[in-house]
């Protein structure tokens, strides 16, 4: 039985944090989710035992909170998960080294920076998947984290991982009779003084900078046609179809005061050349609507191509084999306003595997067109952009899907000017799974990070109205064609957060950084050492 325990450890800590994750209620299992894998840690030797065994706890999350990415590809996901649990597995593995050779208390500081650095690396590289960021499970419980304002979800991550450290510090000492009560004083400090500072800076409770003044005058109208992914969504013979649906529905309670319709990504699927969309004959009625309603703007996701010429501009272009000329395909949003220039945003932030490809795994490129995924991939804007429109007083953040759990980039919206965040998305690949559910509730961590309402337009749902203390104020649920009609404030400024960006992670990547080349040295410096006295 003793040599099943660490095992049976390293599970149970992967069974609470899923048990912790949205859409869960039981977030503050998060606060001793790590205790047994530290206990793992304190109780084996050898280092790949260690590996194994923390690759238990990451593997079990993994596919307990992500399994639903299967209904879009169930090679994709064992790939997903498989490698991101490998992934996640180094950081622990770093502590396990550092603290058997230089203590707990460094190998506690090394676990807390290493974590925070892989989480900000995993956001950065070209294979980033940060659903999983520590600091995203608190998103069903927007009253505790007000100060994400500041410090966005590395804040939340920091939190859990301190708490964990300190309490599993605390039960080692509990059960060797050494604890004094100021252990148990730091404990309850660093769990309750985050919820103090979350109440004393929520905008709803407090007046601050970012408190909508006075009574707003303008709605915004969100459209959720509910069009089946798989079956529908991209069949040009109905087309026509949805594009009546998603007039009809815009339309029932569009009024003088309207100044924003939203509606989903791909919400305009038949791709066309940007430069000729305007006068293609498949989306006339959308001109046609918009011209009926000049005051409104209309911004809607839509599948567009972008002509190079005989030159390969980009490295996702792809060749025409009929002209020999170089495009691009783009999963793009476009802001449309009578007598007013379109605006084009292509999505950037693509889905590793599915709509791009890194670099250093084109050598896989027919596995990954075998089974579903792209080689080629999309073309992608470099930057963000804002849609912003005369007499309108929103200016938009097209987000596109996958981009809203990139806190840091959703800041950079903010950075040109901001005033609403407007996501298109469509969900409907993964069924009716915690999928789209737990993407709801990470856009709540978006509003506070940047404190501007959010609006989301979902294909199959959920779409809703969030305001910027990340409470949703108007809902739709799954699987319905509906719309929504909310009075949305305008909410100016920028917060510490989408001011510096995302300070604490950049901090403890550093230290991590000198925690490394601090072992490389002393261990070289050993070998030298142990050379010369021979």
């Amino acid at each position: 039985m003793k040599k099943l325990l660490p095992a049976a450890l390293s599970l149970l800590s992967g069974i609470l944090l899923y048990a912790a994750w949205p859409v869960s209620s039981l977030t503050f299992l998060l606060f001793i989710a790590l205790v047994p894998l530290l206990q793992v840690a304190d109780n084996t030797d050898r280092k790949l035992s260690f590996f194994f065994y923390s690759y238990i706890t990451m593997f079990t999350w993994n596919i307990l909170t992500t399994w639903w990415i299967w209904n879009a590809s169930d090679v994709g996901a064992a790939g997903a998960i498989i490698l991101n649990s490998l992934i996640m597995t180094l950081p622990w593995w770093g502590y396990h080294v550092f603290k058997n050779k230089y203590g707990k208390r460094t190998g506690f500081l090394s676990l807390i920076v290493f974590w925070m650095m892989f989480e900000y690396i995993h956001l950065n590289w070209q294979l980033s998947w940060p659903w999983l960021t520590l600091g995203n499970g608190f998103a069903l419980h927007p009253d505790w984290i007000q100060w994400y304002e500041f410090t966005g979800t590395s804040g939340g991550s920091l939190w859990v991982l301190l708490v964990n450290v300190l309490l599993y510090n605390l039960f080692v000492k509990v059960r060797s009779k050494k604890y004094k009560a100021r252990s148990i004083a730091i404990v309850a400090a660093v769990i309750i003084v985050p919820f103090i500072i979350s109440f004393l800076v929520n905008p709803q409770t407090v007046n601050s900078t970012f408190t909508a003044i006075g009574k707003p005058a303008t709605n915004v109208i969100i459209v959720q046609p509910n069009v089946d992914p798989y079956d529908e969504k991209f069949d040009v013979s109905t087309i026509s179809a949805q594009l009546q649906t998603l007039i009809s529905l815009s339309e029932k309670e569009l009024d003088t005061s309207t100044r924003l319709v939203v509606w989903p990504e791909t919400a305009l699927p038949d791709g066309v050349w940007q430069d000729e969309f305007a006068t293609s004959a498949i989306y006339q009625p959308v001109f046609a609507f918009i011209n009926r309603h000049p005051a409104v703007t209309l911004v809607t996701g839509i599948e567009t191509f972008k002509s190079y010429g005989t030159v390969k501009q980009t490295n996702s272009a792809r060749l025409n084999d009929r002209d020999n000329t170089y495009y691009d395909v783009f999963n793009a949003s476009v802001a449309i306003k009578a007598n007013t220039p379109l605006q084009f945003y292509n999505k950037s932030k693509l889905v590793p595997g599915v709509e791009t490809l890194p670099d250093f795994l084109l050598w896989m490129a027919p596995v990954f067109e075998k089974f579903g995924g792209t080689a080629s991939g999309y073309g992608k804007s470099k930057e963000s952009a804002i849609f912003s429109e005369p007499g309108n007083p929103y200016v938009c953040a097209p987000i596109i899907c996958y981009e809203s759990i990139y806190g840091e980039y959703v800041g950079s919206y903010v950075n040109k000017g901001a005033n609403l965040l407007t996501i298109m998305t469509n969900d409907g690949w993964w069924g009716n799974t915690p999928g789209y559910k737990q993407h709801l509730e990470y856009a709540r961590l978006r509003a506070i990070e940047t404190r501007k309402w959010v609006v989301r337009s979902a294909n199959t749902g959920i779409s809703a109205v969030i305001n910027n203390s990340g409470e949703i104020i108007a809902i739709q649920p799954w699987d319905k064609a509906a719309f929504i009609k909310a009075v949305v404030p305008v909410v100016n400024g920028e917060t510490f957060y989408t001011t510096y960006g995302d300070i604490l992670s950049k901090i403890a990547s550093a230290f991590g950084l000198l925690l490394i080349a601090w072992n490389i040295v002393l261990t070289l410096w050993k070998k030298f050492s142990k050379q010369t006295a021979k």
